[in-house]
Formats: C-alpha cells, sequence, structure tokens
C-alpha cells in the first residue's frame, strides 16, 4: 500500500458531480479567520495581538517578530499553523515586554489589527475553529450545485479526512514517517520526527474513515467503536450498535478513529476487526507507535454557517469549522477535484493532544 496521499483512494460522501473550478488563483481568494477559544480579558502579563498576513506562514511571521521585537521565539504562543496561500488573521501572544516595541514591527503583507491583555499565553489548539471564505473560480455550472452538496455535508457531517497539506508536498511525508518509526531515518529534529509519524498516523485513519464510508458506517457505528458525544464532548464504548446507531443517524453521536500511541487502547469486536484490517493492509501494529501519546479523532464534524453565492466565473463559498478539520474535505465534496494536492492548504493542523507531546 502507498503511505503516499492521493484524494481518489478516499471514499467522498456525497457522489453527485461537484462544480470542477480551481483555488488559489489570488491571495484573497482564500480567506480564513480564526475564531479564538476565548477573547483577551483586558488585563495580564501577556501582549495578545491580532494580525492579518497574506504570503507569509504563521511560523514565519512568528520569527520575524522575535527578532524585531528581540524576544525569544518561544515566547510567543500561537493557536494554530496557518500557511501562506491566503488571507488569514489570527491572534498570537507575546511577553510583557514586547507591548512598547510593538509600533516598531514592520513586516509587508502583515497588519496589526488589535492589541489586548490576557493572563495566559496562546497554546496550540486555544481555538474554536476557523471560519472560511474560499472564491471557486472556473467552475461549470450553477451555484445551486455546490448548495445542494453543502446541504447535504450540514444535514449528514462532513468526512473529517485528514488533508493533503498533512502529508508534504508529493504526499511523501508519511514515507519519512515510516523509516522513522523503523529507525532508519536521519531526521533528527524531534518535533519534525513527531510531525513525520503524524503523518503516518494520518494515513491510517484516511484509509480507516474511506473503509467505513464504502461500507455505509459513515454515519453509524459498530460495536467496539469508541463513539463522541457532539454536545457534550463525551467518550464512550458502544454496546448496542443498532440502538447508538440511531443517535448516529441524527448527528447527536460519531465514531472516533485511533490515532495510534502508548496511551490509546486499539478498538475491540466488529469495529476492531475493521482496525486491524487496515492496520494490515499498511503492514503496521499499534505497537510501532510507542513513541507517541497518542489520541482520537472524530470521523466526521459538522459544518456551521454554510453559504455559496454567485460570483464572476464561479462561485464564493463559506463556512466555519471546527478546531483541527481541514477545509480541503469541505471543497473537495464540492468540487470533486484533486483540492491543493500540489501545494498544501491554509488550516491550523493541531488536531488533538498529541502533536504538542
Amino acid at each position: 500500500m502507498s503511505f503516499s496521499f492521493d484524494w481518489s483512494t478516499l471514499t467522498p460522501l456525497t457522489r453527485t458531480l461537484g462544480t470542477g473550478g480551481v483555488l488559489r488563483t489570488e491571495p484573497d481568494d482564500f480567506v480564513v479567520e480564526e475564531v479564538p477559544l476565548y477573547t483577551p480579558s483586558g488585563e495580564g502579563e501577556h501582549v495578545y495581538v491580532r494580525l492579518r498576513k497574506t504570503g507569509h506562514t504563521t511560523a514565519f511571521v512568528a520569527k520575524e517578530i522575535a527578532r524585531q521585537l528581540d524576544v525569544k521565539l518561544e515566547r510567543i504562543g500561537i493557536a494554530g499553523l496557518k500557511d501562506r496561500h491566503a488571507v488569514t488573521t489570527q491572534w498570537l501572544s507575546l511577553p510583557d515586554k514586547a507591548e512598547r516595541r510593538l509600533e516598531r514591527f514592520s513586516m509587508e503583507g502583515v497588519d496589526v489589527l488589535e492589541v489586548a491583555r490576557h493572563g495566559n499565553k496562546l497554546g496550540i489548539g486555544h481555538l474554536r475553529g476557523n471560519r472560511f471564505t474560499v472564491r471557486v473560480r472556473g467552475a461549470r455550472g450553477e451555484e445551486t450545485v455546490a448548495t445542494a452538496i453543502l446541504d447535504e455535508l450540514v444535514r449528514r457531517g462532513v468526512p473529517n479526512y485528514f488533508g493533503p497539506q498533512r502529508f508534504g508536498l508529493g504526499g511523501l511525508n508519511a514515507e519519512e514517517g515510516l523509516r522513522v518509526l523503523r529507525g532508519e531515518s536521519r531526521t533528527r529534529d524531534p518535533r519534525v520526527r513527531r510531525f513525520l509519524v503524524s503523518s503516518v498516523q494520518s494515513v491510517l485513519f484516511n484509509a480507516w474513515l474511506s473503509a467505513r464510508m464504502e461500507r455505509g458506517w459513515f454515519d453509524a457505528v459498530l460495536r467496539g467503536d469508541m463513539a463522541k458525544k457532539h454536545d457534550t464532548g463525551g467518550v464512550f464504548r458502544v454496546e448496542d450498535a443498532a440502538a447508538e446507531s440511531e443517535r448516529a443517524a441524527r448527528g447527536e453521536i460519531s465514531a472516533t478513529g485511533t490515532l495510534f500511541g502508548r496511551k490509546v487502547k486499539p478498538l475491540t469486536d466488529e469495529a476492531g476487526d475493521l482496525e486491524r484490517e487496515i492496520l494490515d493492509r499498511f503492514g503496521l501494529t499499534p505497537e510501532v507507535f510507542a513513541s507517541r501519546r497518542g489520541d482520537r479523532r472524530l470521523s466526521r464534524v459538522f459544518l456551521e454557517d454554510a453559504r455559496v453565492a454567485s460570483a464572476e466565473d464561479g462561485f464564493t463559498v463559506s463556512f466555519f469549522l471546527p478546531r483541527g478539520s481541514f477545509a480541503t474535505s469541505v471543497l473537495r465534496e464540492v468540487m470533486k477535484v484533486d483540492v491543493d494536492v500540489a501545494g498544501g492548504a491554509n488550516e491550523d493542523d493541531a488536531h488533538g493532544e498529541d502533536d504538542v507531546e
């Protein structure tokens, strides 16, 4: 089995023809606004700065802020990582001494929109999600096609696939991650090694989710599944699959997939059979992921505020997604093309605690 990313191997939810089209012709064709988990209180020892940036990654901007304001990079807090191929708005937190130096910060493509105070440093994952506004150009048909697909995604949920940006240029991160697991990689940076291994976890999750969708288990659960309640976040083991599948069909609960690691137990019973089938397909076992903590990831997420508007030579689609999910999964359903396989998209890449271990 290949460890590279390929949309054609991942089963879509919607079976109708998509709109086609292209993304990111212009920087402002892809706009992302980070929605914070909390707003700054106005008091505290940390300086919160709301930035709008175009043409820069979050990491690059943070390094430039550290250089210009003479602060240590590790003291800058970030909730989510965004890449350069969009217009993005997000909060960063800085140490106390940086506030009086902010007026000397200048960077092309970066604007300071707001400054406030708060009591704690921002950490990865300290966001509710992201609001996307995306221009699709060269689309065929009317925006009614996109609207119909979005309506189904709102009703049934969005397959929570890891998008192509998780796998690097050419989708080869997981291949190197496999070498890390086998002790064959020359990569020594611990953070890079963790990210490469997480790409392997992501390949397995995507294959597991695609198999569930092929077999009609997207909005159902199996005996042995670990299901999550969408309203409270509680996780429980499924014993009565028929009864709990009724709740899943109503969107109250969803199955979770295993991001293998030492702190997460493999699934059992019917759900465990599918999980082992996917592991066997790739020639892996849970034990090879002992260097990772592990996590559970929802099989689907639900769109909020989904809208479609007509535009010259295409349309604009906007929606909100919770943290850790990928707008490319939505856009692939709408467009039915290989979204962002060549470049990488523009979303936070913190899918759970295991990312910040």
